[in-house]
């Protein structure tokens, strides 16, 4: 059962770091529990936004890809109990060195991001 949790979340985190970096709104949706919630600090700006308005952001914004960058994001670690997991993420991208921690559960759906924090570190 661990094995078969840890690869479908790594996949549905393929899916988010492919979401964010080519700004396909779409795959990113998918990852996301409908009414996930997101919380930043981002150089000493709080930022809390809904599913929405986070969807709305990334779409209009270039996405890393067409700005040239190479996706460099990847998997810190997985802590897996039950029916939940956290997972921490190294997101460097559009010239800020994020770190994000997500909450993951395990519904009918499958492996859904409940809740993001994220961060900027210098």
């Amino acid at each position: 059962m661990f094995t078969s949790n840890h690869k479908a979340i790594e996949k549905l985190i393929h899916n988010y770091f492919e979401g964010i970096f080519y700004g396909d709104i779409v795959k990113l949706k998918n990852c996301f529990h409908q009414n996930a919630i997101l919380y930043g600090d981002i150089e000493g700006i709080d930022r809390i936004q809904n599913m929405e308005v986070y969807l709305e952001a990334v779409g209009k914004r270039q996405s890393p890809n067409d700005l040239g960058e190479s996706l460099r994001m990847k998997i810190i670690g997985v802590d897996i109990l039950g029916k939940t997991a956290m997972v921490k993420l190294h997101v460097p991208m559009l010239e800020y060195n994020y770190y994000d921690y997500l909450s993951l559960y395990k519904g009918k759906e499958g492996w859904k991001i409940v809740n993001k924090l994220y961060t900027h570190v210098n």
